[in-house]
């Protein structure tokens, strides 16, 4: 499909520069999650404690999703608002390495939370303010790739760190990674983003009616279809790789945590692997489809967890999760763009289906944990599947096609940022 005249051509500065910036971000994101836990279990702290740090973290990630949208949408300076969410997460890091005390290390973890939920709107924000709705498909799948080969280079990198220095060593890592991340943030040009572009349009207010608020993003009855849908697949995902990584611990513990490390890989390396190929296809095929196909994945394979016991075969199964991993990576922000185009509440809207992302995968375990609990691991996988399977009712029952016939809102890059030799082809 040829991209039509008189759109967004931003320079390839930019465009690699938005390309390194996820990969390194996706590096310092990786210090913390299940690196924090190895860390204050060698400091000897409880589990106790530390359950308490993870969940006042969740609780602050979950709440700050649509402040954190909002603030995006509020912001002039996309990149202003992720270099500070970047500088907050080094503090983050920094206080996590001097001061594992329990004050200071609660106040880390809200802090790195509260950053996070600033930058997943903020890279959305830029990319479509960069290169537009006609090619932010593309874009998304790219941003995917580096995420994903980021966060895998990272977890070995650091796994390595901890090993052969300290577990201290994540935190200096993750705060050393800090500084190439602002850098390629500086490489995008500024004002080769179109703000207006990035919070998803220009506002345009009903007869009588201010323009588009939390509430009116709330009567936008695809979004809130797609929210629903989106909720209701973590809510079937998210306990998934736990449960097997439970079920495998308790058959063995000699090879549970290789098997468990090869099943996180796996769905990493087919993210890497077919994430710009969806982006492509979302702008020829439509969203539908692919949305489609990220939810049929998902209840196949709790089938196939609910009947494996070879553990190839569980890593295998694994690739599914690789599938819907890529589809969602792109298509969420994707279908969010599409809804939201016109409102000037792109990133707003980014927070609302985040909150019911949290939400669904918060409760993921607590359901499968009580299934597993009381009628064994393969009625929860039954039960995660049926979840799995009604979210694809639902999108296959009421989600419209969401894709934009064409880009409306042409902008040429300004002279002052645009490279010798005329327009770049975008990458």
């Amino acid at each position: 499909m040829q991209r039509p005249e008189g759109l967004p051509h931003p320079s390839a500065r930019s465009l690699r520069g938005l390309d390194w910036f996820v990969f390194c971000l996706a590096d310092v994101q990786t210090g913390f999650g299940p690196f924090v836990a190895v860390y204050l279990t060698a400091q000897k702290w409880t589990q106790i404690d530390i359950g308490l740090i993870m969940t006042v973290s969740g609780l602050v990630a979950l709440a700050g999703q649509m402040p954190g949208g909002a603030l995006v949408d509020a912001a002039r300076s996309e990149r202003f608002v992720a270099a500070l969410a970047i500088i907050a997460i080094s503090m983050s890091a920094l206080a996590y390495a001097a001061w594992p005390v329990f004050g200071i290390v609660i106040a880390a973890a809200v802090l790195h939370a509260a950053a996070s939920c600033v930058l997943g709107p903020a890279i959305a924000a830029i990319s479509l303010g960069l290169v537009g709705h006609f090619a932010v498909s593309e874009r998304l799948g790219r941003n995917a790739r580096f995420a994903s080969i980021g966060s895998g280079l990272a977890a070995a990198g650091m796994g390595a760190a901890g090993y052969l220095i300290s577990n201290r060593a994540v935190f200096l890592v993750t705060v050393a990674l800090c500084v190439p991340t602002l850098f390629a943030l500086s490489r995008i040009c500024d004002d080769e983003i179109d703000t207006e572009r990035a919070h998803g349009g220009k506002p345009v207010p009903h007869p009588g009616e201010p323009t588009a608020t939390f509430w009116e993003l709330a009567r936008n009855r695809p979004l809130v279809i797609f929210a629903a849908c989106v909720a209701l697949f973590h809510l079937a995902n998210a306990a998934m790789l736990p449960l097997v990584a439970s079920i495998v611990t308790m058959r063995s513990t000699q090879w549970a945590t290789a098997l468990v490390g090869a099943c996180i890989v796996v769905p990493q390396l087919v993210v890497a692997a077919l994430s710009p190929s969806i982006g492509r296809r979302a702008q020829q095929w439509g969203r539908r489809p692919l949305v489609l196909l990220g939810f049929a994945a998902l209840p196949i394979r709790g089938l196939l967890f609910a009947v494996a016991a070879n553990p190839y075969l569980l890593v295998a199964v694994q690739v599914l999760d690789g599938i819907s991993a890529a589809v969602f990576a792109v298509m969420v922000p994707l279908v969010i763009a599409d809804v939201t185009r016109g409102t000037g509440h792109f990133n707003l809207a980014q927070g609302v289906v985040g909150s019911g992302i949290g939400i669904g995968a918060s409760l993921s375990m607590v359901l499968a944990g009580y299934v597993s609990d009381h009628l064994g691991g393969p009625a929860a996988f039954y039960g995660l599947a049926a979840l799995a399977a009604s979210g694809f009712a639902l999108m296959l029952a009421m989600m419209p096609e969401t894709r934009p016939d064409s880009d409306a809102s042409p902008t040429t890059t300004p002279e002052s940022c645009r490279p010798p030799g005329g327009p770049q082809k975008f990458l």
